[in-house]
């Protein structure tokens, strides 16, 4: 029995072919879902930010992930996991919903329509172009500045820095809470350094632990497996009343601005650590990955959670061997276990989830030394999209900031050629945003 599931998982996956075989790629699934299963513990606090269920954002995260990795392993036949994004989580919270001043099913909408206009754009393979069209230093620079401010919010989660009326400052170090995050962050940092797998959950683990001894934390009353949290609370809840609206406009660009470079980034530097490129660079089937993450968002947004993309993290288990859709389907099949434990998810305390996005801000942030800061007209730019993320606290505002910059720096520097039409539409259109108010 076990030789002809191994055969037909051959024949569906061409393991040998990819230079893999069965138990490899299961390792490597699980590797890979160790990784980013912080998302798990992270998402349902953002989102809980804005004001949605925390239970029901939990389900819905792992739901959506488990559509996307089946698209993703059946459909691609590649071995990356997605889930919903970080950094895309956080536009949808605190840009959208906490600074915008819409509610969450207005940014829900967003994403729906995003997803949308996402699988249109990859059935006619229009995302490449789109990718191609924008310059690499913004590309880059976006990176970077969402992972600036996912790390301001983890700062902010864990209340070792404090808003004030006036500015931001320090919070209270010496208390309970601040221990439990800079224990959570050491581990992590030190365990990523000695390049355990698994760090950020590790240290998730430990520091959840400490919180439940120390009493920040306390144990589920009914016990720590039990069904899922029902969708109900977030489920089908868009909200299309302001549908063709400039703000509307915005968000929906912003969400497509960030997840295109956010997934195509993530596939090509994970193919081309792994050697899965072809002799002209490209990532076989990269057209059905990108379709992947589109479906993934869409149903995601009818079941309530922000943006589903790839994750970086699918470089640890291509780094233990995974090459195909195999290593997908493991991680999907863990998510699905995964589903049964909320009550262990629930118990975690902001402060080890803050760890993490301190973390993951700085994977993000890793890709500046790629800027050619030689070329002021290429480093002013990036550079302005950098600080206004985390100092605007919004994501859209560094990516309008940097558009502006680059067309306008690049054309009075008589260098206008070398600016795509694209880019100098969108920069119009930005623009236009800022002087709206102006005429009113």
């Amino acid at each position: 029995m076990v030789k002809n599931q191994n055969s037909l998982a051959e024949r569906f996956f061409k393991l040998k072919k990819n230079g893999s075989d069965v138990k490899t790629e299961i390792m490597a699934g699980i590797t890979t879902f160790m990784t980013m299963s912080y998302i798990l513990a992270v998402n349902p606090q953002i989102l809980g930010d804005a004001g949605m269920d925390k239970g029901a954002v939990f389900t819905a995260t792992i739901i959506s992930s488990i559509v996307a990795i089946l698209v993703m392993g059946l459909y691609a036949n590649l071995p990356f996991g997605l889930a919903p994004g970080m950094g895309l989580n956080a536009f949808f919270a605190y840009t959208v919903v906490l600074t915008m001043g819409k509610s969450w099913e207005f940014a829900l909408t967003a994403v729906f329509i995003e997803g949308i206009i996402f699988i249109l754009l990859s059935l006619f393979n229009v995302r490449e172009a789109i990718f191609n069209a924008i310059p690499r230093s913004l590309k880059t620079a976006v990176s970077v500045g969402i992972g600036l401010f996912i790390a301001l919010i983890g700062l902010l989660n864990s209340t070792v820095i404090v808003k004030t009326d006036v500015s931001l400052g320090l919070g209270n170090l010496v208390s309970k809470e601040s221990f439990i995050f800079f224990i959570s962050l050491l581990i992590m940092a030190v365990l990523t350094a000695r390049k355990v797998k698994g760090a950020l959950l590790i240290g998730i683990v430990v520091s959840t632990i400490l919180a439940l001894f120390t009493g920040v934390s306390h144990l589920p009353e009914n016990g720590i497996v039990q069904l899922p949290p029902t969708l109900s609370p977030i489920a089908f809840k868009l909200d299309f009343s302001s549908i063709f609206s400039f703000e509307m406009f915005s968000v929906v660009f912003a969400f497509l601005f960030v997840d295109l470079f956010d997934t195509v980034g993530t596939l090509t530097g994970v193919a081309t650590k792994a050697n899965m490129l072809d002799e002209d660079g490209k990532l076989p089937n990269a057209g059905k990955a990108l379709f992947a993450d589109a479906v993934g968002t869409t149903i995601g947004a009818l079941l309530g959670t922000s943006t589903v993309t790839t994750f970086v993290e699918s470089a640890t288990g291509v780094a233990e061997g995974g090459r195909t859709g195999l290593t997908a389907l493991s991680t999907g099949f863990c998510f699905l276990l995964a589903i049964f434990f909320y009550p262990l998810i629930a118990i975690i305390p902001a402060q080890a989830t803050s760890a993490a996005l301190i973390m993951v801000g700085l994977f993000m942030i890793d890709s500046i030394v790629d800027i050619n800061f030689g070329d002021f007209t290429e480093s002013f730019p990036a550079f302005m999209t950098i600080i206004m993320m985390p100092f605007a606290y919004s994501i859209a505002e560094g990516i309008a900031f940097g558009m502006i910059s680059y067309a306008i720096v690049k054309l009075l520097c008589g260098k206008g050629k070398e600016v795509s039409p694209l880019v100098y539409i969108l920069a119009i259109l930005f623009l236009i945003r800022y002087m709206i108010p102006l005429f009113a």
